[in-house]
Parts: structure tokens; C-alpha cells; sequence
């Protein structure tokens, strides 16, 4: 390929490429240029979407001056025309002539759309490349699927035909498997060429994290939350500083957190910064999971070490799993996995330490007389692990007959709600979704029903719940369901790692995220 500079264009230094690429767009050029700088203080590789201003063109004088301000800044300049998913009204000429003097106002690398490729002729561009590379600018093309994920290969295979210096494919994740053709393009592709791949969508993270790992050239990501150039895309703070994306090699250990809903999840939170803590080369993404198939093609193939396993598939889950330890069968639910090197599954139920742990800190178990209310996979857990440590356990369920049923199968008993009125016990425990962000219900028991040396409230979003607040009130010591949610995550990390957890670091990680939001 001919990178010559023209006589009276200096050669350009090679192109510096980081891992992670800043997608900035904005509404005037002056928000583009506080955005890149607020990027360059975690990166030196961006993105202008040159598209996103209305007089895209008249902007450039201004950026040439950034550019030459910072030298060692490597920007992609890109001019998406409308029919083709970005937002400028233009023509292809007018976006061809908007490009090129792009490229001379020292954008490194040309981001030029596959369709206006096929609807130039090939003099004008030829020509267009010619004054590309002169200009010491290498010419990227890009094809975008934004319905799903189609024939790879074949997209890849057109766009060489252009002889361009980068090819580019982004297709949109539908399923979690997405992810496995996108990275298989990257191996197969990144041996002969500089390509650039990943998956659009929330299903795509897997690809966007771990594309520059199979041989995508660099991934990209937003500037900030909201400003975001593609469906998926998240920011550059996040891939780096929660992903480590620019920090994972060959040895990297990959986990997930398997689930749907999962975007909120707190896991890749908890775990990611207990992996960095204790240096150790591992990952752990968000999975959003619409069939328990689709999760297990990937969990396999990929393959992940390990994952934690959200509704709705504890339960799914327990015929698919190779080996399963007697507590977890007992109740029914698994989740957590640990797959071998041989991708044997082994399955687990780490919820029961997440309530039996905080509470051990505080009272002995044995003999206690504990009240949990609710019977769903949450109280089967903290029953069966409470009766397991010699807890007197009482099952508590608005209908009734669900209580007996996991009374009966626990080894527990089953009492009304007029129970908890007329007797203390030493500690009630909220299964119950009653009080989560976003409830109708805030409490699960009536005011005169609060009657306990401890409660413990599994629920952890919001951080106070209705619960505890009612009992702190009352001068009621209180156990928050972020402690449980520490301390089965924590359980999770020795599974995986074979090694001590940072609790109270994990702990306080959790807290100020919370906090955070609450704000």
C-alpha cells in the first residue's frame, strides 16, 4: 500500500494506536474539543464524529490547532452520512471533501462507510485515496449491521476489495453467541490484516471487551455515560478502569454474570476490583441471557472459568451441571459455576454464605430462633443453610401453603404472620423483593410485627431500605442485604481463585456505588 507523503506534506510519525478508542461526538465544536480534552487525561486515542456538528467543515481549523497542540494524540475522523446510520445531511462529494481535509488537519486514521465506498466510482476513489495517503492519513472502511449479526466473512471480503488500510464490521448482538463470530472474524482475520471488530447492543460487551484479545486492532468506547455513538458502547473509564480492557492478555481468566435483566448488576463491580486488589489476570462481565442454551454455547466455546448465575436460571441451570455439592442440590438453586479446563460444570449455591456469614459475626446460630419471610429461591437458601447450622427456623409466607412446602422439605416450621406479632424471635429475615427500588410494596411485615433482636434485610438496592430504616428507629440492630451480597460474592471469589477474598474492600466498593447512586 502506497503511504508516501506528497513533497510538500512532511511525513507523518507512524500511527500510535492504544487498545480503547474515545468515540467523542457533541454539538458544537467547542463541546468536541472540552470532550477530547477531558479524554486525553486516560487516553490518547479518539474518535470525531465529525457528524454530530451541524458545520462540520468550518469546525476543522480549530481541531487542526488541537492536533498540532497535542502531537502524540492519534484521532479517527469520521463523517457518517444519515442513510447510512450516522448524521450528516450532506452528499457523498461533500462528505468525501469534508474527510480528506480532515485528514489534512491531521486526523491519523479516515473512517470512510462501506455503502459510500460502493456508491463512489472507483476513479473518484481512487483519487480520494491517493490525497488520503498523501496527506499521511491511513483510510479505515467500516461496515454497520444495526439489526443483527449476519455473514461476517462475506462483509470483511468486501471491504478488502477497497484495499483500504483498516477494515471495520460491526454487527448487532441478538444473542450472546453473536459475540463467538464476531471474535472468531478477529482470529481468523488479524493474521494478514488490521481489522476492527466488535458487536453493537447490550448482548455485544464480550466482544467490546474482549475483541482487541482475538486481534481486533482497538475497540471503542464513549466519552462519557450519554454520549454514546453506538447501541452498547460503553465509557472509555469503564472499559478501562472496570475492564482492565487495555490490561488483558492471553492468560486472562474470563467470568460473567449470567442473567436478564444484568445491566445494573453489581458483580462486575464487586469481583473486577477484588481481581485487581489482589492482582489477579481475570475479568468478569455482565451476560445478559435470553436462553439458557445461548449462555451455555458461550460459557463453553469462549470458554469462561467461571460465572455467576442470576434469575432466571438458578434453577435451569442444575441439569446442565456436572457435579453439584449436596446443599446446593437440597435447595435447588445454583449460582455460581466453576467450569475446568475440560469444561466440566460444576455448580454451587453461594447465597447461603451471603446469609449465614454476617450473621455468624453477630450471633451463634445454633439454637437461634430465626424468622425468614418469604419462599422463594432466596429463603430456600437462607433456610436450608440456617437450618444446616442448628438454626430453629420459621418459614413465613404470605401464602401460607408455600411456607409448608419449604418448611417440610428444609426440616424447618411454618408459622402465620400473627406469629411474629405475638413472639420475639432473635432474628427476621426479608427474602421478599419489598422494598427494592422500584417496589410497590415498601415493607413485608405489618409495624407491630417487628419484633426481633436483629433484623437482616437480603434486599441491597436501595442501600436503607424501608425495613431497616423502621428498625433503626426502634433502636433495632440491622444487617444489610449488601452484606449479603458481599459475602456471597465473596464466597464466589474463593470458589474461582482459591484464594482469600478482600472483604472489606469488596464492601466498600459495593457502599460507595450505592451511596453513589442513591444520590
Amino acid at each position: 500500500m502506497n503511504k508516501s507523503a506528497s513533497p510538500s506534506t512532511p511525513a507523518r510519525p507512524k500511527t500510535r494506536l492504544g487498545r480503547i478508542c474515545i468515540a467523542i461526538q457533541a454539538g458544537t465544536p467547542g463541546q468536541m474539543l472540552e470532550r477530547a480534552e477531558a479524554a486525553l487525561k486516560n487516553a490518547s486515542f479518539l474518535e470525531f464524529r465529525l457528524d454530530s456538528l451541524p458545520r462540520p467543515a468550518a469546525a476543522l481549523p480549530r481541531f487542526k490547532t488541537f492536533f498540532s497542540e497535542h502531537p502524540k494524540v492519534t484521532v479517527i475522523g469520521t463523517c457518517r452520512r444519515k442513510a447510512n446510520g450516522g448524521q450528516f445531511n450532506g452528499s457523498l462529494s461533500e462528505e468525501l471533501d469534508i474527510l480528506l481535509k480532515a485528514g489534512r488537519a491531521g486526523c491519523r486514521i479516515i473512517d470512510l462507510e462501506v455503502e459510500s465506498a460502493e456508491e463512489a466510482s472507483p476513479a473518484q476513489l481512487d483519487k480520494f485515496k491517493a490525497a488520503l495517503r498523501a496527506s499521511g492519513a491511513e483510510l479505515l472502511i467500516s461496515f454497520h449491521d444495526f439489526a443483527r449479526t449476519g455473514a461476517l466473512d462475506q462483509a470483511a471480503d468486501h471491504i478488502a476489495g477497497f484495499e483500504p488500510d483498516f477494515i471495520k464490521v460491526v454487527p448487532t448482538a441478538l444473542t450472546l453467541a453473536d459475540n463467538l463470530a464476531v471474535l472468531r472474524l478477529l482470529a481468523n482475520r488479524s493474521i494478514h490484516s488490521r481489522i476492527v471488530a466488535m458487536a453493537m447492543g447490550e448482548e455485544g460487551i464480550v466482544s467490546r471487551v474482549l475483541g482487541p484479545l482475538s486481534g481486533s486492532a482497538f475497540t471503542f468506547a464513549s466519552s462519557q455515560e450519554g454520549a454514546e455513538t453506538a447501541p452498547g458502547q460503553v465509557t472509555g473509564q469503564t472499559l478501562r478502569t472496570l475492564y482492565r480492557a487495555d490490561k488483558l492478555n492471553s492468560e486472562t481468566l474470563v467470568f460473567g454474570v449470567a442473567g436478564n435483566p444484568i445491566a445494573h448488576s453489581l458483580s462486575p463491580l464487586l469481583h473486577n476490583s477484588a481481581f485487581r486488589r489482589e492482582h489477579i489476570n481475570a475479568v468478569l462481565l455482565p451476560l445478559k441471557v435470553r436462553t439458557l442454551a445461548d449462555f451455555l454455547n458461550l460459557a463453553l466455546e469462549l470458554p469462561l472459568s467461571g460465572a455467576a448465575i442470576t434469575m432466571p436460571l438458578k434453577r435451569e441451570i442444575l441439569p446442565h451441571l456436572d457435579q453439584i455439592d449436596p446443599l446446593t442440590r437440597q435447595i435447588g438453586a445454583c449460582n455460581t459455576l466453576r467450569i475446568t479446563v475440560d469444561r466440566k460444570i460444576f455448580g454451587f449455591n453461594t447465597d447461603v454464605e451471603g446469609v449465614v456469614r454476617p450473621l455468624e459475626k453477630r450471633i451463634p446460630l445454633r439454637g437461634a430462633k430465626i424468622a425468614v419471610i418469604g419462599a422463594g429461591g432466596a429463603a430456600r437458601a437462607a433456610v436450608f443453610g440456617l437450618v444446616q447450622k442448628g438454626a430453629e427456623v420459621l418459614v413465613v409466607n404470605r401464602t401460607h401453603e408455600s411456607a409448608l412446602a419449604l418448611a417440610k422439605a428444609a426440616g424447618a416450621a411454618a408459622v402465620k404472620h400473627e406469629y411474629l406479632a405475638r413472639n420475639r424471635v432473635d432474628i427476621l429475615i426479608n427474602s421478599t423483593p419489598c422494598g427494592m427500588a422500584g417496589s410497590a410494596q415498601s415493607h413485608p411485615i405489618a409495624e407491630n410485627e417487628l419484633n426481633a433482636g436483629i433484623i437482616f434485610d437480603m434486599v441491597y438496592n436501595p442501600l436503607e431500605t424501608p425495613l431497616l430504616r423502621l428498625a433503626k428507629s426502634r433502636g433495632i440492630p440491622v444487617i444489610s442485604g449488601m452484606e449479603m451480597f458481599v459475602q456471597q460474592g465473596a464466597r464466589q471469589f474463593e470458589i474461582w481463585t482459591g484464594k482469600t477474598p478482600p472483604e472489606q474492600a469488596m464492601q466498600r466498593i459495593v457502599e460507595q456505588e450505592l451511596r453513589r447512586n442513591a444520590r
